[in-house]
């Protein structure tokens, strides 16, 4: 059971079809939060005010295809997991164009029985990437308190000369310098 909240959103024209999946979800997804929509710009709308941890999306829509939504889901934010549920990718190679497209997988919707054990994985590792981005943003902050209390440091040390102030200088810069090498590096 998955107990890291998560929020989900989902593309979907057809409501008994998003009932069905969201009662998959509620199999091994202890708290979540799931917004429906069927097109593009209520699609945008939901990336900039609901901001989900992972995307579901069916294939054929009445105004779009999946496609078309992956296609502003990775210009939005690419490092959003992306999932096609849909009973469209019949043959291999549609399959393939997706994943290459973009998306993290694709199921079938004539699996919906069984769709909360092909998710379960692919939600999983959406949860371990959170953690580990949690993770990186620790480290950052300490990072930055580090650095903080070695300005305050610096700043309380005693300047007599003008070589003294420039060399605190060039220490100052030095640091700022580090600190985005190591943000780069760990974004």
């Amino acid at each position: 059971m998955i107990t890291t909240k998560l929020r989900i959103l989902l593309i979907e024209d057809y409501k008994t079809d998003a009932e069905l999946i969201e009662m998959q979800i509620q199999q091994f997804v202890k708290d979540y939060e799931i917004k429906v929509v069927d097109n593009v710009p209520d699609f945008n709308r939901a990336l900039q005010n609901f901001v989900p941890d992972v995307i579901l999306s069916d294939y054929n829509l009445p105004t779009c295809t999946g496609l078309d939504i992956l296609e502003e889901a990775k210009a939005h934010d690419a490092s959003i997991p992306f999932i096609f549920i849909t009973g469209t990718i019949d043959d291999d190679e549609m399959a393939a164009n997706t994943i290459l497209s973009g998306a993290s997988g694709f199921i079938l919707k004539k699996h919906m029985n069984n769709l909360a054990e092909k998710l379960e994985p692919l939600f999983k590792q959406v949860v371990f990437n959170m953690i580990k981005q949690d993770e990186l943003r620790e480290k950052i902050r300490k990072n930055k308190i580090a650095v903080n209390q070695i300005y305050d440091y610096l700043d309380k040390i005693n300047v007599d000369t003008e070589e003294q102030k420039i060399n605190l200088s060039k220490i100052r810069k030095n640091i700022d310098l580090i600190q985005m090498e190591k943000e780069d590096k760990n974004l």
